[in-house]
């Protein structure tokens, strides 16, 4: 499991069978348990988790130039659910893998922007899809100097190939209305910063 916390933390559920389905990539389980319902009523349910780890994401900005720093990269699961090309816009990010937070966030923003990061600020912590994947996602925001940027890309020994992408802040809000970037992360973490992050209203 992600966690090590054991799971008795909660008297209306009671865990009764796990099932490894698959280890191939990450781990899915099928879970089953019981239920007491808020009537009283106990019921016997399943569920199917996919457990990745948790991950750390952040957005990258400068606001002297008004920008941001994202990444574009092809992702298959949202290839072949109707997103057009599979080249996807988001914050860079990563798994944990053995490391804390910080630590990880710091690591793959130099591995996919060139961004070496100083000041990092921890915003929040969500999960984004909790009906069936474990991941809880840590958010960071942190500035970066475009004049001591990296070339970034990812690392190619992992089949990533990564293009970086700097925008003026105005336009990456921009185009979460007209559906250009679509990332839940990303979005956030975007709508954070026009609200109560570096680029919200002084006045």
């Amino acid at each position: 499991m992600t966690s090590s916390t054991s799971l008795d933390r909660n008297p209306r559920v009671r865990i009764t069978d796990v099932e490894v389905l698959s280890s191939a990539w990450y781990v899915l389980r099928r879970t089953t348990f019981d239920y007491r319902h808020r009537d009283g009523r106990w019921t016997t349910e399943q569920r199917e988790t996919y457990d990745r780890g948790n991950g750390a994401t952040v957005l990258l900005y400068d606001r002297a130039g008004g920008t941001v720093l994202l990444t574009r990269q092809f992702r298959y699961p949202v290839y072949v659910n109707d997103h057009p090309d599979g080249m996807f816009l988001e914050t860079a990010a990563g798994l944990l893998d053995a490391d804390d937070a910080e630590t990880a966030i710091r690591r793959e923003a130099e591995e996919e922007t060139g961004v070496r990061i100083g000041e990092l600020e921890h915003v929040f912590d969500v999960y984004t899809s909790p009906g069936s994947v474990t991941e809880r996602l840590h958010c960071y925001a942190a500035p970066y100097d475009p004049a001591a940027r990296g070339a970034g890309g990812g690392l190619a020994e992992e089949g990533e190939d990564i293009e970086v992408v700097e925008l003026p802040f105005a336009k990456a809000l921009a185009m979460i209305e007209t559906g250009e970037i679509t990332d839940a992360k990303t979005i956030l973490l975007l709508q954070w910063a026009a609200l109560r992050g570096p680029f919200r209203p002084t006045t």
